[in-house]
């Protein structure tokens, strides 16, 4: 069982994770998402994976309340699908499983139900993976995985409740249109419980930053579960299924789990501790000043963005030698529920030379971002306290 397991992980890395590489400017062939990826900007976004198209945002757009659209992370198992699959005029979304009556949607089916238009942070679970050590396979994600939008869509608890959900009904499975290449390769298919399906902030969005949802981010319509990780967010969504249990296969049972306890690297893990990967833990990032910056003696502006789960941000904290001091941050706007908090620190620089400046945010539920965010196999959920290096020039 255990030698059947490495071997289909072998073939999710190699062959979906990282056939094609951007390396300086040409193209490498690479089998191992660890040694191959290499940080590629290209436009406004940073490739790490570019088969299937894999890449962040730079940290620098973090400046602004909403990420646009062109700027926005992307994420994908196998690229996105066939264009006559996504087509909005042929383009259904079924609903069947544990329901009182199947539906088949068009997309102006679902724009008759109530619009709902919500803020909320989308983040990746590997984002931060590169951190971990020791290190991880995967797509070595670092900051940027990560934005801010604006979603429009209908509730997804609308619809279920016109299927009409019957009592054994506790998942909801979700299944988009994209297809791997290989056939040995199973499909991205995952499950939210019904809480969290009827949630009334969990949409089928058809619109991002109030435009209609580009084909990178899922379109015609994606879910988004706001507080949660991005795993959950289906992208080009075409069946809802209502199950007793959750989704079985590799996507839900064996990938995107955690410890549910502390791992002890010497030790092993046994499958029973693992938990499925749902809710964003609080993080905070400098925007600005960037990594290797010189600034002057006297005021130094820092910038930066923070977010929790399904908690607001209670405060940012500063500290502008490296964890020695920390001094509160002013957080800017109103805060809105899901959505990031931008923070404002005002640093009185006074001695020449290096320094490192470090952030972390705590959330209303008390929790606090960590120095280090703890160890697990598929390095997820890194939350440590964001580092950077500059130079005080006098």
């Amino acid at each position: 069982m255990k030698v059947a397991r490495r071997a289909l992980a072998k073939t999710l890395l190699q062959g979906v994770g990282a056939a094609l590489v951007l390396k300086g400017r040409g193209v490498t062939v690479s089998a191992n998402p660890i040694e191959g990826e290499a940080a590629q900007s290209s436009g406004p976004l940073t490739v790490r994976v570019s088969r299937p198209f894999d890449a962040e945002t730079p940290v620098r757009e973090f400046l602004s309340r909403l990420t646009s659209n062109e700027r926005f992370f992307v994420r994908s198992h196998f690229g996105p699908p066939a264009a006559d699959a996504v087509r909005s005029e042929t383009w259904r979304l079924a609903v069947k499983g544990l329901v009182k009556e199947e539906l088949t949607l068009n997309l102006k089916d679902l724009q008759q139900l109530e619009a709902v238009t919500l803020t909320a942070v989308l983040q990746c679970s590997g984002n931060g993976r590169a951190h971990h050590r020791p290190k991880v396979p995967g797509v070595q994600w670092e900051r940027g995985a990560v934005g801010n939008a604006q979603w429009t869509g209908v509730r997804l608890r609308d619809v279920l409740q016109r299927a009409g959900v019957k009592l054994q009904g506790l998942h909801v499975q979700l299944q988009g249109a994209d297809r791997p290449v290989l056939a040995t390769v199973p499909l991205f298919t995952r499950s939210i419980p019904l809480a969290k399906a009827l949630h009334p902030d969990t949409l089928l969005a058809y619109e991002m930053n109030g435009r209609p949802l580009p084909l990178l981010h899922g379109a015609p319509l994606r879910v988004i579960t706001p507080g949660w990780m991005a795993e959950s967010c289906m992208k080009w969504l075409t069946e809802i299924t209502v199950r007793a249990d959750e989704t079985p296969g590799y996507y839900m049972q064996q990938a995107y789990r955690i410890p549910e306890t502390a791992v002890r690297l010497s030790s092993g893990l046994p499958e029973s501790a693992m938990v499925p990967v749902e809710q964003m833990p609080v993080k905070s990032l400098i925007a600005a000043p960037a990594e290797g910056d010189t600034v002057r003696i006297g005021p130094v502006t820092i910038q930066g963005v923070a977010w929790a789960g399904e908690a607001p941000v209670l405060k940012v904290e500063v500290s502008c030698d490296d964890g020695k001091t920390w001094e509160q941050a002013r957080l800017l706007g109103d805060g809105q529920p899901y959505a990031w908090r931008q923070w404002q620190f005002v640093w009185n620089a006074r001695t020449p030379g290096p320094t490192a400046i470090l952030c972390r945010a705590s959330d209303a539920q008390g929790e606090q971002q960590p120095a280090m965010s703890p160890w697990n196999p598929g390095g997820f959920l890194w939350n440590g306290w964001d580092r950077l290096a500059v130079t005080v020039a006098a």
